[in-house]
């Protein structure tokens, strides 16, 4: 017999894009969603969803709104115990706080404390599926899988690659990490729901060697997803021209290497040249706009509004830890600041679209999550609009909906997320 919920609420689900005219007009509210076997069947007004299904458990969630799970398109879980570390930008805080945080991840063990700490604060800020850096170490790569898979998530990492500019213990070969990514790859990628992610951390600690080994097993590989960093600080960006002198720009350092693609992901790409901009567009490739990172580490102000009216695919993330929150709720506030500061004010319903189908969609995943519609995957989240006293009283004086949900996105925590279910299944958060 199927297994069958009924949840009641505040229903919002995406018919298209809200950065493609009217941004209200790309959403509609209903009252409730029919879940069969973990999967979305139907969404609808309440007494006849109850009429269509009338056996099915049902769970009331008053006014919250329920919204598809989270998507955190760009993260690095080994960062998790480093979070809000003080005064560092990209290179130094490389140096002095990640290197040494992530030679702990040799020992099995931590990792796996680690990655069990990490889902368990995501899921309780309403994430339910997260692209993730892990280490050199393939135990990082087996902590964190194991630890989604038992969680039941939809979940995305690789081994991250180094050969060069980089603390001994921390350095592979060029050989080394295509070997121990295409066995971790073997191993892990289409297991369930969790899906590998080819991971060389930036052209500044790979050689030219270790990027086109990298770029040969995406090119046997091409269904897998492919991550890295590009144009994040300009001092990285001049670090990249004088150790690659013959690359046209900081992308080209992937494109020669066969490292530019549509299954690709992109993170920060603030401090783009309009070649790269353009490369990027006509592959398809997806930029992850990471807005508390930037702020925290001084990157820059990625410009959402350009990048969308360009024709870009962007995805939103916490970029954990450089990023100073676990909460996509934090960095779609993030996000709205410095569309502030660049010019353009992103509605509610972009801003929640780019954390939830946005991100899904740049991940390839946007088919399975990112959305409540039939057929999809039920990673759901009841968002309470009046959590604090402060969002209360703020939402109290709302006219319609988006105005109701916008002081939970600027001042809303894991206060705000009452519940989450991951295929239908409501966990403990």
């Amino acid at each position: 017999m199927s297994d069958e919920l009924l949840l009641k609420g505040q229903v919002l689900r995406f018919t298209h894009s809200p950065f493609e005219g009217d941004p209200a007009a790309a959403a509609r509210l209903d009252e409730a969603v029919l879940i069969r076997d973990g999967k979305v069947v139907e969404t609808g007004g309440a007494d006849a969803l109850c009429r269509a299904a009338p056996s099915a458990r049902v769970e009331d969630m008053g006014e919250a709104m329920i919204v598809a799970g989270f998507v955190d398109a760009h993260a690095h879980y080994p960062q998790t115990a480093i979070i809000a570390s003080w005064g560092k930008r990209l290179i130094d805080w490389l140096n002095c706080y990640t290197f040494p945080e992530e030679m702990r991840f040799a020992d099995a063990d931590y990792a796996a404390e680690i990655a069990r700490r990490y889902l368990d604060l995501t899921l309780s800020h309403g994430t339910t599926t997260v692209a993730s850096y892990c280490t050199i170490h393939s135990e990082s790569v087996e902590a964190f899988f194991t630890a989604a898979q038992a969680r039941g998530l939809r979940a995305a990492a690789g081994k991250t690659c180094m050969d060069r500019n980089a603390p001994e213990g921390l350095r592979d070969t060029a050989q080394s990490a295509h070997d121990q990514s295409k066995a971790l790859l073997e191993r892990w990628h289409g297991a369930g729901r969790l899906s590998y992610v080819i991971t060389p951390r930036f052209s500044p600690t790979s050689t030219p060697a270790q990027l086109e080994a990298l770029g040969a097993l995406w090119a046997a590989h091409p269904d897998c997803l492919m991550q890295t960093h590009l144009s994040e600080q300009t001092d990285e960006i001049a670090w990249v021209k004088s150790l690659f002198p013959d690359a046209r720009d900081y992308l080209d350092t992937y494109e020669a290497h066969g490292l530019l693609g549509a299954r690709g992901l992109y993170g920060h790409a603030i401090h783009l040249e309009p070649r790269e901009r353009d490369r990027l567009r006509e592959t398809g490739a997806a930029l992850i706009h990471c807005p508390t990172s930037n702020t925290f580490i001084g990157s820059g102000l990625f410009d959402m509004a350009r990048a969308k009216a360009g024709g870009q695919r962007v995805g939103l993330a916490t970029d954990t830890g450089g990023g100073s929150s676990f909460s996509m709720l934090c960095t779609m506030a993030a996000a709205y600041e410095i569309g502030q500061l660049t010019g353009t004010a992103l509605h509610p319903a972009q801003l929640v679209w780019l954390a939830t189908a946005g991100s899904a969609e740049a991940l390839h995943m946007g088919h399975e999550i990112g959305n409540i519609a039939p057929g999809m995957e039920a990673d759901l989240v009841a968002l309470d609009l009046a959590s604090t006293p402060a969002i209360a009283q703020r939402a109290a004086r709302a006219s319609d909906i988006w105005e109701a949900l916008f002081p939970t996105i600027m001042m809303g925590d894991d206060r705000a997320v009452r519940a989450v279910w991951i295929e239908g299944r409501r966990l403990s958060v």
